[in-house]
């Protein structure tokens, strides 16, 4: 079972940049897709991004494609996504997703309910 740790959010002005980080644990990280699905006040949780088991493919989200970048270390148990041209309509908690089905294709599920959250998720505010 994988465990994760989201880090890098906070407050930023908007068309400002952010980093933020996924620390997991568990032999198995490498065979799973992952992804950045965010959820703002009032409103349901949301793809933003998501890559496959080998890094070789990635989907974005219409609303972040050209301003986020999601990469993944192997090696490391890490994913990250870059936000740049950061807006206020980004404002949201930003949570680290592990695909609950191993693909062995370059599918990657935009349904929250195709993955598990086990992160605590992190604050990203951009103020206008």
């Amino acid at each position: 079972q994988v465990q994760v740790a989201e880090s890098g959010g906070g407050l930023v002005q908007a068309g400002g940049s952010l980093r933020l980080s996924c620390a997991a644990s568990g032999r198995t990280f490498s065979s799973y897709t992952l992804a950045w699905f965010r959820q703002a006040p009032g409103k349901e949780r949301e793809f933003v991004a998501g890559i496959t088991r080998s890094g070789g493919g990635t989907s974005y989200s219409v609303s972040v494609k050209g301003r986020f970048t999601i990469s993944r270390d192997n090696a490391k148990n890490s994913v990250s996504l870059q936000m740049d041209s950061l807006k206020p309509e980004d404002t949201a908690v930003y949570y680290c997703a592990v695909a609950n089905t191993i693909y062995y294709s370059d599918f990657i599920s935009r349904r929250s309910l195709d993955y598990d959250y086990r992160g605590q998720g992190t604050q990203v505010t951009v103020s206008s």
